[in-house]
């Protein structure tokens, strides 16, 4: 089916752009056109003067619409957590393990590996969060799931049909030649919950990792005469860096001296969206653990922040008002560079020629107002 996407502001990834149609057929975009270029008898979708970006891609999604992955290991459990996250612009994600056991840990692949081959919308790989982390910076993850490289895994994170797999280490906690060995098959490896020096992070990087999870939080501090991982991760030109723009993981001003430090491009939005987002109760279990939602905040009974209440469309929205960033980088935060960070940047993160069509249509507040998944807006 053709359609024509029009009379709305089209954000490609590079600019916004007034009195642009979008033409999208068999899935993709077939062309950018000018409104008064539109064939006859085409479908036409009336964006109603709103703002159409390219769809948001969460690399960090622990759960959402009341559904933990952790214990929701199904495909149906994963559609329930994509759909949950649609409904505020996430058109991509990877669903993410919290530190677990090595049975469950085969399991979430199973479940992944059981949604592609069953085509879920939304769905491009798996996110091992842990296990092997340091458990000084286990932050929520229960210590007795801490550990060293299980035999196997190499074998498990290196599978070819589980879409993107990307992994969050301590690399003082693992050798490496396990980071290299993962890197070196494609494996997107990443520094998190973690007591690494400057100089154990920067080794860390030199043998493949690439992105750092959730900037500041689990993790060692930039100080004065040590620079910690924060400081290894934005001296690093390359790296990646996830950052959870809530408001509770992280102060807003640090957060704007982050972005400004840190490489153009690679500072991603993420969300560790817990159970909650999507959800009517915002209390949740966690291993065992209660978890309490309150204003935005998920934590245990002893104050530990446990993943978060954030959705994408705010975090787009925070990163405008609070750290006072152009709207269209703020886009591209949440859309371009996790694309980019995944290897997706070919089909995914634009609206350009050849790439899926898959589109979140905001309103002035960056107010969800429909999404699609190559081109399709149901959910």
């Amino acid at each position: 089916m053709r359609r024509y996407f029009t009379n709305g502001r089209i954000f490609t990834g590079d600019a916004i752009y007034d009195g642009l149609s979008v033409e999208v057929e068999d899935g993709k975009v077939v062309a950018l056109i000018t409104e008064g270029g539109m064939a006859c008898g085409v479908e036409v979708v009336d964006l109603g003067g709103n703002l159409l970006t390219p769809g948001f891609i969460d690399v960090q999604v622990n759960g959402g619409g009341g559904v933990l992955f952790n214990d929701s290991l199904t495909p149906d459990g994963l559609r329930i957590i994509i759909n949950a996250h649609r409904q505020f612009g996430t058109t991509g994600l990877m669903p993410t393990l919290i530190s677990d056991g090595w049975e469950t840990m085969l399991n979430a692949a199973d479940a992944v590996r059981q949604g592609l081959q069953q085509g879920i919308s939304g769905l491009l790989g798996i996110h091992f969060e842990g296990p092997y982390i340091n458990p000084e910076r286990k932050g929520i993850h229960q210590e007795n799931f801490v550990r060293d490289v299980d035999t196997g895994a190499l074998e498990l994170l290196s599978a070819d049909d589980l879409g993107v797999v990307m992994t969050t280490v301590a690399p003082e906690r693992v050798p490496n030649e396990y980071i290299r060995s993962l890197a070196d098959v494609g494996v997107k490896v990443c520094i998190g919950h973690t007591a690494a020096t400057y100089d154990q992070a920067r080794a860390g990087l030199s043998v493949g990792a690439t992105g750092v999870t959730h900037l500041f939080n689990a993790m060692s501090p930039l100080t004065s005469r040590e620079p910690g991982v924060v400081g290894a991760a934005l001296e690093d030109l390359e790296s990646w860096v996830g950052v959870i723009a809530d408001g509770h993981h992280i102060h807003f001003a640090s957060l704007r001296v982050a972005v400004a430090a840190k490489k153009r491009g690679k500072v991603m939005l993420v969300t560790d969206a817990m159970p909650s987002v999507g959800a009517k109760d915002k209390n949740f279990v966690l291993q065992g653990q209660p978890i309490l939602g309150d204003d935005g905040r998920c934590q245990s009974a002893e104050g530990t922040l446990a993943g978060s209440d954030l959705n994408m469309a705010a975090a787009v929205r925070n990163a405008v008002e609070q750290l006072h960033l152009p709207v269209e980088e703020a886009l591209r935060m949440a859309s371009l560079y996790p694309a980019t960070f995944l290897g997706l940047e070919d089909r995914m993160g634009r609206i350009a020629l050849g790439c899926q069509a898959d589109f979140v249509l905001l309103d002035d507040d960056f107010r969800v107002l429909d999404t699609w998944i190559a081109g399709d807006n149901s959910l």
